[in-house]
């Protein structure tokens, strides 16, 4: 089994957990009875410019341990004050060591929109989402079959929030095309094995029409990075480890934007 599997098996054991307190139904009447979303996640992605997804995570599982000191709400409001247009918050609670509350508790102290980072395995997760505040979920084709994710997209429709759909290669990129896919984020690190090749978006760019939104994610480092996914015609970035590792986050976005410090 890759640690992608593993992942995802992980998350279906713990969406059964969580049926067992709150019943399907009963989690869907919840979400359904809030408001509607109005989209903001891909609003935020669809600015002129290249747009910043700044995550919060404490570790991962090709590095362990990101930040042992990890004042994620504080990291949240840094992000926004730097002017990051979203922020992803990891859930997944055993290789990335998030937790449903991190969520809950930044998207309730920032005015920015929110992507709950996991391995969405089941409806139940998408409504869950939505009640912690979040205002995108993530769908990876690795781990769902077509008739899934446009069965979830349907429900974020529903509830007025974004999905993020996660593809890796050309098979993918096309699977998430036919499903009706308004995001697709293509991950530079390859899930099964965790190498990381940037290249691939450039690849995969060519692939996906201007009218989808296009997000890069993974090993990006640099200023110079942002500046070739602009040229590539990248609508965002999505930026974790870089940021994480640095002391001062506001400052390395600055850096990544090409804002030179006056």
């Amino acid at each position: 089994m890759t640690i992608l599997d593993t992942l995802a098996d992980s998350a279906r054991q713990r969406v059964q957990a969580a049926k067992k307190q709150v019943s399907p139904d009963e989690i869907r009447s919840r979400a359904l009875s809030l408001p509607a979303g109005g989209f903001e996640f891909e609003k935020a992605l669809a600015k002129p410019d290249i747009s910043f997804i700044c995550e919060c995570k404490k570790a991962s599982p090709s590095k362990g341990i990101i930040a042992e000191d990890f004042p994620y709400l504080q990291i949240a409001r840094d992000y926004q004050q730097a002017d990051a247009d979203c922020i992803s918050v990891l859930t997944e609670p055993t290789k990335f060591l998030g937790c449903d509350e991190y969520l809950r508790e930044i998207a309730a102290a920032v005015d920015i929109p929110c992507l709950r980072k996991d391995f969405t395995v089941d409806e139940y997760m998408i409504y869950e989402a939505k009640l912690l505040g979040a205002r995108a979920v993530l769908l990876i084709c690795a781990i769902l079959d077509e008739q899934q994710i446009k069965e979830y997209i349907g429900i974020c429709d529903k509830l007025g929030i974004s999905a993020l759909v996660e593809a890796h290669d050309e098979a993918e990129i096309t699977m998430a095309k036919n499903c009706g896919a308004r995001i697709i984020g293509v991950n530079n690190r390859n899930l099964k094995d965790f190498t990381v090749d940037v290249e691939n978006s450039r690849r995969m760019r060519e692939l996906v029409p201007e009218d989808i939104l296009f997000v890069s994610e993974s090993g990006i480092q640099t200023a110079k990075d942002i500046e070739q996914l602009r040229n590539m015609g990248v609508n965002a970035a999505l930026i974790g480890e870089t940021l994480m590792r640095a002391a001062d986050k506001s400052a390395k976005l600055r850096e990544l934007k090409g804002i030179r410090h006056e």
